[in-house]
């Protein structure tokens, strides 16, 4: 079966990451073009890759089959106008931009068009994404396979029941690898203040943490479960755990999350009310 043209709008780290995995999956980078103002990216992608790149947004999308928009929220609007006002036809679309509606992506490029939206994260730059995705009615089932390869390429991606979950994903999986980053910061930090070399610590913290996610992964157990296998009783990973709880570890993840989910819903608000001015 022939494989869809890919025109990627904005050639940053994501759609790197984007085309990489794609390519490394053996997806034909004949298939591939990307646009970018900056000459310096472009021509450092086509070296990587060997693919077509352009400065012009149009001349990347005019003969492709689905055009993925990598580019920053703040711009979105005039790059889907400029689309819009220039190509015969829109083809179907794929977003990343948080905090962009359906709604407003159907405004900017027509109420007729095809278009998912979707949260990916940034462990998709190392092929360990995961993402949310969400499709408007006009998408069919041909073109959420595609969805499912492109960010498939780069992890893990499912397909969200309600628009507004893309909000939530966007709290928990798209900011989720800072949570983490967090953690380990924090780890790290004790552990120096203790006595630990600096260098050790973020080796060891490092792969305990990849190892523990490799365990959640690959297990059917639950994380309360898996916790509970490291947690002797009467040991130290148990004092260790009770202090967690006793400074309401799980009311602050709440709360965090919550701030985060608020944030999400804030920033779909003001594009909206933008628009209408």
């Amino acid at each position: 079966m022939d494989k869809p043209k890919l025109a990627f709008i904005g050639g940053g780290n994501m759609a790197k990451s984007l085309i990489g995995g794609l390519l490394d999956k053996g997806f034909p980078s004949k298939h591939i073009s990307v646009s970018d103002p900056v000459e310096k990216n472009l021509a450092q992608l086509n070296h990587k890759f060997g693919i077509v790149t352009s400065p012009d947004n149009c001349v990347a999308a005019e003969n492709a089959d689905l055009i993925v928009l990598c580019v920053k929220p703040q711009i979105l609007e005039s790059v889907c106008r400029g689309l819009k006002a220039t190509l015969n036809q829109i083809p179907p679309a794929i977003s990343i931009a948080a905090g962009i509606p359906l709604s407003l992506l159907m405004d900017w490029l027509g109420k007729d068009t095809p278009i998912i939206r979707c949260m990916p994260n940034t462990p998709a730059l190392v092929q360990s994404g995961a993402a949310g995705m969400y499709a408007n009615l006009k998408v069919d089932k041909k073109l959420r396979g595609i969805a499912e390869e492109i960010f498939g390429a780069v992890g893990l991606c499912c397909w969200l029941e309600k628009e507004k979950d893309i909000d939530l994903v966007t709290a928990v999986s798209g900011s989720g690898p800072a949570y983490f980053f967090l953690f380990m910061e924090a780890m790290e930090k004790v552990a120096i203040d203790l006595g630990l070399d600096q260098k050790v610590s973020r080796k060891l913290i490092v792969q305990t943490a990849f190892g523990a996610a490799k365990m959640a992964k690959e297990s059917n157990m639950d994380p309360s479960e898996l916790r509970s296998c490291v947690t002797s009783p009467g040991g130290t990973t148990e004092k260790a755990v009770n202090a967690f709880f006793k400074g309401d570890i799980l009311g602050l993840f709440n709360e965090a999350i919550n701030k985060a989910l608020e944030r999400a819903i804030e920033m779909a608000k003001e594009a909206e009310n933008n628009n209408q001015h």
